[in-house]
């Protein structure tokens, strides 16, 4: 049994690559491409998502049988608290739905300020591949703001060489009234940022949240402290989502393999930018 991450999806061919965890005794964490023996839909096998499967091998050639996508499941407090939540927010405003960004769809532009306290669009780094989560520097459990900007921190070490060519990192405040100014600042240091390649972006509480609605991200507040639900997304080269990994159970490591793999793509062509990335 192999549980991973879907780094590619070749539906004509039935075969997938994916990020796969560590097998104890078995095999260490690895890419591996795989064949699909048997007929089977793909529907909602898309990059980012964790998947399960029996490995099966013959004549050299890895097959993925019994494929399943896996929900993602914390039941941790928070997460569980979040998802209840975000239920009870859906069906009260259907709207919702509709503001959610697909993997392949171009991500409407958007506008915060950064670290700096430059304004930052997201049209601006077309042609480069954009990772972003969602975090505030009061969290109190380190799995999971922290664990999430961890997640960018390695992703800044292991492109490096590369990074500023190909690779902008983006950290949403969900906080926005208590990080914000010389307290955005002090965050972003925390962790060494480097302000060219990894922003940590702000604005009013409802830009903000207009952004997050974008990914599926959610917020409450709670006497200072937040509930909110966990996504890392990726956008690729021509603005479009790559990938939106729910959860924090995903290793650093699987993924930097999903972000390789999505730097690796070819252009399709730049998407239209909105008229507020006009002129710039």
């Amino acid at each position: 049994m192999v549980q991973g991450i879907v780094l590619k999806v070749d539906s004509a061919k039935k075969t997938i690559v994916v990020s796969c965890a560590a097998i104890p005794g078995y095999m260490e964490a690895m890419v591996m491409p795989f064949k699909l023996r048997e007929p089977q839909n793909l529907t909602g096998i898309v990059p980012g998502a964790t998947v399960r499967f029996n490995m099966a091998e013959a004549n050299g050639v890895s097959y993925a049988e019994n494929l399943q996508v896996v929900q993602v499941s914390n039941y941790e407090s928070e997460p569980t608290e979040a998802a209840r939540l975000s239920f009870l927010e859906r069906t009260m405003d259907p709207t919702m739905a509709a503001k959610l960004v697909h993997v392949g769809q171009a991500v409407p532009d958007f506008a915060l300020t950064d670290q700096a306290r430059r304004v930052t669009y997201l049209s601006q780094f077309r042609g480069k591949v954009v990772v972003l989560t969602f975090s505030y520097s009061r969290c109190p459990n380190p799995n999971y703001c922290f664990r999430l900007s961890n997640n960018l921190s390695q992703l800044e070490r292991r492109f490096r060489s590369s990074a500023k060519r190909d690779l902008i990192l983006m950290t949403i405040v969900i906080a926005p009234d208590q990080d914000r100014g010389e307290a955005l600042a002090r965050y972003a240091d925390t962790w060494k940022a480097d302000p060219a390649l990894w922003r940590f972006l702000t604005g009013s509480v409802a830009d903000v949240r207009a952004v997050s609605e974008l990914f599926g991200a959610a917020f409450w507040d709670d006497d200072g402290y937040l509930t909110h639900t966990f996504h890392t997304a990726v956008i690729d080269r021509d603005g479009r989502l790559a990938a939106n990994l729910e959860g924090n159970q995903f290793t650093a490591e699987q993924l930097g393999d999903l972000v390789e793999t999505v730097m690796a793509r070819p252009r399709q062509g730049v998407t239209a930018s909105s008229p507020s990335s006009q002129g710039r």
